[in-house]
């Protein structure tokens, strides 16, 4: 004991050099479409297993909406950027947050997180990951959750019929990130979400400071995705202007080439980190999960 007494002068000195253990830092999460933050299968999953990877860790799953069956409706019919503002109200509300926090999106959770990164700097998001994210749209849907329903069908044909007249745009959620290479102008005229944060109709230096800030930018491309179309915009490519057959990779998009949201200057930087997994659309194992995911989150 009298050991204990006179080394306590050390000790406290050696925990004044040494600090506390570094906490976790906090993760947001956002779903995808037909889903919601807390299903067990899916989400509410995720969150147990970085738990169980990263003790201590803060995971707030975002819920959209009052309840789960709400949280999935808005998944397809809530206006985006009155989402985006909720979600960035949760954020800055939320104490564990305020040094910052990681971020994932699943599927059009994906290109959803990168809005509040370009949107709302505060709390700062450190390092984004889009697992399945449609960065520059799509154009059609395969196959989307719940294939034998008649949403599905229902979206489809909505879609294909009127995607940028202003009622489907503001009150069905996959029309605002669709886009029709054949019909350029009017996406870039008409879409109130995609074009927005793909600087489409000029540049907001905002946007571009807020983005470029991220320390890693993670994209996760499915290598044998039927859901989204095309696949490759899950690495931020497209079609080529003007017809739906021939992609092309990010690095040849005017996007880039222009640099109009610092994606060219944080490729060269090493910020950009372009993944690809076999499987279909948001189709992983953990293992796959927890060797190449989890080190961005340590």
């Amino acid at each position: 004991m009298a050991a204990l007494r006179a080394a306590a002068p050390v000790l406290a000195l050696l925990g004044l050099c040494l600090g506390p253990a570094a906490a976790a830092t906090p993760l947001v999460i956002w779903h995808g479409m037909g889903d919601s933050c807390c299903n067990p299968v899916s989400m509410g999953y995720i969150r147990k297993l970085v738990e169980k990877k990263i003790p201590g860790i803060y995971v707030l799953s975002l819920k959209i909406g009052s309840n789960l069956i709400q949280d999935m409706e808005n998944s397809f019919f809530m206006n985006v950027n009155a989402q985006v503002r909720e979600v960035c109200s949760q954020l800055a509300m939320d104490p564990h947050l305020r040094e910052g926090y990681n971020a994932m999106g699943f599927s059009q959770g994906g290109q959803f997180l990168r809005a509040v990164a370009q949107r709302c700097p505060a709390p700062p998001m450190l390092n984004l990951i889009s697992i399945g994210g449609q960065h520059q749209g799509v154009y059609g849907f395969p196959r989307c959750p719940g294939e034998s329903s008649h949403l599905c069908d229902w979206i489809r044909k909505t879609l294909d019929l009127g995607a940028y007249t202003k009622a489907v745009q503001e009150h069905l959620v996959q029309a605002e990130y669709w886009h029709d290479p054949l019909k350029e102008e009017d996406y870039r005229k008409n879409s109130i979400f995609l074009a927005d944060i793909n600087q489409e109709r000029g540049i907001n230096e905002t946007y571009k400071k807020n983005l470029m800030a991220l320390k890693k930018f993670v994209m996760v491309k499915f290598l044998n995705d039927t859901m989204v179309d095309p696949p490759i915009s899950e690495w931020f490519g497209f079609y080529k202007s003007g017809q739906a057959k021939e992609t092309i990779p990010l690095q040849e998009t005017l996007l880039y080439k222009e640099d109009r949201l610092g994606l060219q200057e944080m490729d060269k930087a090493g910020k950009l980190v372009f993944l690809g997994v076999k499987g279909d659309h948001l189709h992983f194992s953990e293992e796959w999960f927890d060797s190449t995911i989890l080190p961005f989150l340590q």
